[in-house]
C-alpha cells in the first residue's frame, strides 16, 4: 500500500511555510492535508508510474487565502501559465476536498468541476466556482459544515476518444472476482453526469469479457483496451490497498489515462463459490431471522427431511445431497440449495445425449414416485395422526423438570423431520392450479371471527391453534398474530385424501411441533434466568441446543448466549463467497403465474400499501396475508405457486406472479404495471 502522507508527518513544512501550489510530481503532493484526497491519490499514482496527466494543485492554505478575498499568489499564476501554454490549452479545474473520495463516502457530485477552461479570467472564475461549491455542498449535506479543507486540482483537458468508469469489484454485488467497466464515447464526464448510460462490460480480473450490454452513448472497447483497464484496476488496488473506483480515458493518441481513483464504497464480498442458494422456498416457513437455538430446533430437521425427500423421490443422487449445504443459514436468514431444487435449463451436452444413466435414473425415479403416489396419502395421514398423538401426549410444561424439557426438545426434532419429509413428498403430487382451502385461509377466517367474538390473542391460540399458520416460529413467551385481518371467503373444502389438503395438514402439524418446542424452550429459559444462569429469558435463543443440554445436565457447565446479528434480507439468488458473504447471481426458472386473473395498479414496496396498489416484494411472507384484500396485484422475486400466500392471493382474486427476477429494481414505487396471474408476466403501463 502506498503511504500517502498525513498532516504533520516528517518532512512536511510547518504551517507558516506551506506552499501555495504543488505540482502532482512534487513528493509533497501526496499529503491530503495539503492537496485534498483526490489530488493526493493522483500524486501517489503518478509516483507509482500509473498513467496520470500532469497538473498542479492550489493547496488548502491557498484556498483559504482566496476564499478570504486576498490577492492571488504569484505561484498560482505562474503554474497556470505553464500548464495552459498562456491560456491556449484547455484545462479542467476540479475540487479536491479532504472529505472527498474516501472509503466511507465518495461525496460524488457534491463539489463542482469546470471543464474546458481557457484564458486567465476564465481560470479565475472556475477556481471561484469550485471554492464556492464547498458552501453549496455543506448546505445539501448534513455531514458537511462548509469548513472542511479544500484544495483545487488543475489538469489539462484530455481530448478523449472514449472514457468511463472502472470498478475493481462489482459495485452492486460486491463480488471480487469481477471488474465492471462503463464506457462512453468522449470523456467520462458524460457518463458521471448521467447524460448518457454508456456500455457496460463485466470482466474477469485478467480482462477477459464475461458480459456486455450497450447503452446510450456507449463505446466499443477492444480486447487490448479491456486488458489494459484490468491492469489499471490491479495497479490501483495494489497501490491503495483495496479495489478502486477509477475514472479513465483514452486520448486521441490512443494512450490510457488515469483521471481519478477512489475506494469503491461497495462492501467487498469475496469470490462466490458453491451452489446457487435462495430464500424463496423456505421464506414461508421462516420469514424472520433465527437465532442459534431456533436453528438447531427447526432448521436441522428441515435439512435432514429435504435430503431424505430428494433421494427418495429420485430427484437428486445421494452424493449430490451429501455434498450440498441443503438448508444453509446466513446471519440468521434461512436459504436452500436452488441447484438441487430447480429444474436445469438449457439443452443437454453431447455426453449427456450419449450417457444412458440419466435416462435410467429418470425411469427409476418415475417408478419410485409412481409407487409413492399410491402410498403417500395413507403414509401422510399416518404421520398427521402420529403428530397429533405426540402433541396430545405432551404434559403440561410446568409439570416437567428441566431435564424433561430438554428431552422434549430433542424428541420433537425427529417428529419434525418426519412431518417435513412427507410434506415435501406430498408436494410432488400437488396440482398447483387445484382449488382448495389453505391453512392460512382457515386461520384468517378463524382469527377474524374470534376477535369479533371478543377473545384475546392468547385465548385464540389456545382454543384455535390453526391460527399459528399466520405466526412465524420464534422462541418466546407467545406467538405474534397479525393485526387487522379480514375473514376471506370460504374455499372448496377438498377431499381429505387430495394431496393439496394433505400437504396443508402436514404444514400445520410442522408449525404446531415448532410451537411446542418454542414453548418448552421458553419455560426452560425462565427457569434458568430465575436461577441466575441467564441474564434474561430471551438470551436462550442465542444458546445452541447441545450447550443448553449440557447446562441442564451439569450445573457447572458454562451457559453463554451468542446471539447472531441478523443480516440484511438475502438476495433472491446468490452464492456464498469465500468470505461467507452472499453474492447475488442472475438466472432462475423465470416468472410463473400463481393465478388471480389480471390487474393493473401503481407499484408499492414496503408496509401498508394503499388500496389498488401492486405490491412488489422479495419473498412471499405469510405476514402479508391481511394486506391481500386491498391489492390490485402481487409480484414476488422468489417463491412458489404452492406457497400459502400465493394460494391465498389466488383465492382472493389477486393477480399474482412469482419468480420475477429483480422485480424490486425493475419496478420502482409508483410505476404502473399490469400483472397477469396466468402467465406471470408483469408489464409496465404508460400512464395516461
Amino acid at each position: 500500500m502506498h503511504p500517502i502522507r498525513s498532516a504533520g508527518s516528517s518532512g512536511d513544512p510547518d504551517t507558516s511555510g506551506r506552499p501555495s501550489v504543488l505540482h502532482l510530481d512534487d513528493p509533497r503532493a501526496d499529503d491530503p492535508a495539503l492537496t485534498g484526497a483526490k489530488a493526493a491519490a493522483l500524486a501517489a499514482a503518478a509516483e507509482a508510474g500509473l498513467p496520470v496527466l500532469p497538473g498542479f494543485v492550489l493547496t488548502t492554505s491557498t484556498v483559504e487565502v482566496l476564499a478570504a478575498g486576498r490577492p492571488w499568489p504569484r505561484p498560482v499564476q505562474d503554474a497556470w501559465r505553464d500548464l495552459s501554454a498562456d491560456g491556449t490549452r484547455p484545462l479542467v479545474v476540479r475540487s479536491s476536498s479532504t472529505v472527498e473520495d474516501l472509503g466511507e463516502s465518495s461525496m460524488a457530485g457534491r463539489f463542482e468541476s469546470v471543464v474546458g477552461v481557457r484564458g486567465e479570467a476564465e481560470f479565475r472564475r472556475a477556481v471561484d466556482v469550485v471554492i464556492a461549491s464547498r458552501e453549496q455542498a455543506a448546505a445539501a449535506s448534513e455531514a458537511l459544515t462548509g469548513r472542511e479543507p479544500l484544495a483545487v486540482l488543475v489538469q489539462p483537458l484530455l481530448s478523449a476518444r472514449c472514457g468511463g468508469v472502472l470498478f475493481g469489484i462489482d459495485p452492486v454485488s460486491g463480488r471480487e472476482d469481477r471488474l465492471v467497466v462503463a464506457a462512453v464515447t468522449g470523456g467520462p464526464d458524460r457518463l458521471v453526469s448521467g447524460e448518457v448510460d454508456g456500455s457496460r462490460y463485466e470482466l474477469h480480473p485478467d480482462g477477459r469479457r464475461v458480459a456486455v450490454s450497450t447503452g446510450d452513448g456507449g463505446a466499443r472497447l477492444h480486447r487490448r483496451q479491456l486488458r489494459q483497464l484490468a491492469q489499471l484496476a490491479a495497479g490501483t488496488a495494489e497501490l491503495f490497498g483495496g479495489p478502486q473506483d477509477v475514472e479513465w480515458g483514452y486520448g486521441d493518441d490512443g494512450r490510457l489515462r488515469l483521471l481519478q481513483s477512489r475506494p469503491v464504497t461497495a462492501e467487498p464480498r469475496g469470490r462466490p463459490q458453491g451452489p446457487v442458494l435462495g430464500p424463496g422456498p423456505v421464506t414461508e416457513t421462516f420469514p424472520e431471522p433465527l437465532q442459534p437455538l431456533e436453528v438447531d430446533l427447526w432448521v436441522t430437521p428441515l435439512r435432514e427431511a429435504l435430503g431424505r425427500a430428494l433421494v427418495l423421490a429420485g430427484t437428486a443422487p445421494a452424493a449430490a445431497v451429501d455434498a450440498s449445504p441443503l438448508v444453509p443459514v446466513v446471519a440468521g436468514r434461512v436459504a436452500v440449495d436452488l441447484d438441487l431444487l430447480e429444474p436445469r435449463g438449457g439443452s443437454p451436452s453431447l455426453w449427456e445425449r450419449l450417457d444412458p444413466r440419466p435416462r435410467l435414473r429418470r425411469l427409476h425415479a418415475s417408478w419410485r414416485v409412481g409407487r409413492l403416489r399410491s402410498a403417500l396419502p395413507a403414509l401422510a395421514r399416518d404421520v398427521v395422526d402420529a403428530a397429533d398423538a405426540a402433541l396430545v401426549e405432551v404434559p403440561g410444561l410446568a409439570d416437567l423438570d428441566d431435564r424433561q424439557l430438554v428431552a422434549l426438545l430433542h424428541r420433537l426434532r425427529p417428529a419434525l423431520t418426519a412431518v417435513h419429509a412427507h410434506e415435501l413428498l406430498v408436494g410432488l403430487l400437488v396440482d398447483p392450479q387445484a382449488p382448495r382451502t389453505t391453512g392460512a385461509t382457515t386461520a384468517l377466517r378463524v382469527l377474524a371471527n374470534a376477535r369479533r367474538a371478543g377473545l384475546t390473542d392468547a385465548e385464540i391460540v389456545a382454543e384455535h391453534p390453526v391460527v399459528l399458520a399466520l405466526a412465524a416460529p420464534q422462541v418466546g413467551p407467545r406467538p405474534t398474530l397479525p393485526p387487522g385481518v379480514q375473514a376471506p371467503e370460504a374455499g372448496p373444502p377438498g377431499d381429505e385424501t387430495e394431496p393439496g389438503v394433505l400437504r396443508e395438514a402436514l404444514r400445520l402439524r410442522a408449525r404446531w411441533l415448532q410451537e411446542a418446542g418454542a414453548r418448552a424452550a421458553w419455560v426452560l429459559a425462565e427457569r434458568l434466568t430465575a436461577a441466575g444462569r441467564l441474564p434474561r429469558p430471551d438470551d436462550v435463543r442465542g444458546v445452541g441446543l447441545d450447550e443448553l443440554t449440557a447446562a441442564v445436565t451439569d450445573d457447572a457447565a458454562p451457559l453463554t448466549a451468542r446471539p447472531v446479528v441478523p443480516g440484511e434480507p438475502l438476495p433472491a439468488r446468490f452464492r456464498l463467497s469465500d468470505t461467507g458473504h452472499p453474492v447475488p447471481v442472475g438466472g432462475g426458472t423465470g416468472a410463473t403465474g400463481a393465478g388471480g386473473g389480471t390487474g393493473t395498479g401503481p407499484v408499492h414496496q414496503g408496509a401498508d400499501p394503499p388500496e389498488g396498489a401492486v405490491l412488489v416484494v422479495r419473498t412471499l411472507d405469510p405476514g402479508l396475508a391481511p394486506l391481500l384484500p386491498r391489492l390490485a396485484g402481487l409480484v414476488a422475486e422468489t417463491g412458489s405457486v404452492l406457497a400459502h400466500l400465493a394460494i391465498l392471493a389466488r383465492e382472493s382474486g389477486v393477480p399474482t406472479a412469482v419468480g420475477v427476477s429483480d422485480a424490486l429494481d425493475r419496478f420502482p414505487p409508483g410505476t404502473v404495471v399490469r400483472v397477469d396471474g396466468a402467465t406471470g408476466q408483469v408489464d409496465r403501463q404508460e400512464e395516461s
